[in-house]
């Protein structure tokens, strides 16, 4: 009776076995089961899409297909701007060999990227040259593609130059903007504005704007500088279309520091100039501001830049006819020739009335304390005066609302 129990026993196994095999064949799966220690999952395998094999792990998924290639400029372009990105780029698959020669069998130094899907130039090309790509990729089919073709630079009817406002190693206040300025107007901004790059430590928020009859690009921040603030300018210009057939001659750059806050308040009305370091006031003087009754001689309100100090300045207006009146301790707030500086002479109308052809003027002692601490950059907001600064001198920055100066950056959307 024992040995038969057993034998119905060993058939309900078999039978469900059976069926747990048949089970995972119609789902597609083989189980392994390994005996010993240690058990591991089943071990599963994925056929390719087409069912004929397995789909590599570095094709994400894709099937294997040959290296799509992608050159800027276009192969076989011509009057091409030195200045814009000269570059291979590959699909795909990854670059092998990159190489990019000028017209005398040199190659142009470049860099890939590090998964080897681009490759592109670091060091400037010339105008008016032949450049030829060769070099090797491969696709994620395993095989090769040769890279070829070539392209040709423009030759410029004209190279210009800029000037820039600020240096390496200097420290300015903390209404200073940045500014480019060409010799001419600037037909082509949106390529200008984007090869120039502004980064800072903190990272301080502010744009490029375009002022002055268009020649000249200034960025400032959405508000004044953070003291301490450094600030790296770059003007990657060379080779970079400004105006039809005009490129940029050479790039500019500079590395300077904000330093400490000052703030310059004055006052047509009350005949005050009230100097504040990093939120303390520190001085207040009596001062005599511009003839409020001739629009001529009115100091302008409005926030304005130090600009530049001198020890002596030489004073000439033919239309008010003076001419060389030397004066000391002079910073200058403005290109239309105001300045905040010494006079003796209207010393008896400082603190009472406004007598000057549109200077800020203080006692000369009173005048050297103060530029002795000024720097360029420093903000000087003139309020009560009927007449405003204006925009079309240099440093009116800050007379603009923020909304107002990012509408003036060329690659505003």
């Amino acid at each position: 009776m024992v040995g038969v129990q057993g034998s119905k026993g060993e058939a309900l196994r078999f039978t469900e076995t059976a069926r747990r095999r048949a089970a995972f064949a119609a789902l597609g799966l083989v189980a392994v089961l390994t005996l010993g220690a240690c058990s591991s999952e089943p071990t599963v395998s994925a056929s390719g899409p087409d069912g004929g094999g397995p789909v590599s792990s570095d094709t994400g998924g894709k099937a294997p297909a040959p290296a799509k290639l992608t050159y800027e400029p276009a192969a076989g372009a011509q009057d091409v701007a030195p200045g814009q990105p000269i570059k291979v780029s590959v699909a795909d698959g990854t670059l092998d060999q990159v190489v990019l020669t000028n017209p005398d069998g040199k190659q142009v130094a470049g860099q890939p990227s590090e998964d080897k899907k681009s490759w592109s130039t670091t060091e400037q090309l010339g105008y008016g040259k032949a450049y030829t790509w060769s070099g090797k990729a491969t696709g994620t089919d395993g095989k090769p593609v040769e890279i070829g073709g070539n392209f040709t630079t423009v030759k410029p009817r004209k190279q210009v130059g800029a000037n820039i406002n600020v240096f390496d190693g200097q420290t300015y206040g903390v209404a200073m903007p940045i500014t480019l300025t060409f010799p001419s107007k600037v037909t082509d901004k949106a390529s200008v504005e984007k090869a120039l790059s502004v980064e800072t430590t903190p990272k301080t928020e502010g744009s490029w704007a375009w002022v002055h009859d268009d020649t000249s690009v200034h960025w400032r921040p959405k508000a004044y500088w953070q003291p301490g603030t450094t600030v790296k300018f770059n003007a990657k210009i060379y080779g970079v279309k400004i105006g039809e057939g005009v490129y940029g001659k050479e790039d500019r750059s500079a590395s300077f520091t904000i330093g400490r806050s000052q703030i310059v308040k004055g006052n047509t009305q009350t005949h005050r100039l009230v100097v504040v370091r990093d939120g303390q006031q520190i001085a207040d003087y009596p001062a005599s501001y511009g003839l409020d009754a001739d629009p001529g001689r009115v100091t302008p309100s409005g926030t304005h830049v130090v600009m530049s100090k001198h020890d002596t300045y030489s004073m000439t207006n033919e239309r008010y006819n003076y001419e060389n009146i030397v004066v000391p301790s002079a910073v200058r707030f403005s290109t239309n020739g105001e300045f905040i500086h010494g006079y003796a002479p209207s010393i008896w109308a400082q603190g009472k009335k406004n007598i000057s052809h549109g200077c800020v003027n203080l006692a000369p002692a009173n005048a050297k304390a103060y530029m002795d601490g000024a720097l360029v950059g420093d903000p000087v907001e003139i309020e009560g005066s009927t007449v405003k600064i204006n925009r079309a001198r240099d440093y009116s920055d800050w007379t603009y609302s923020w909304d107002e100066w990012t509408k003036l950056s060329a690659l505003a959307s």
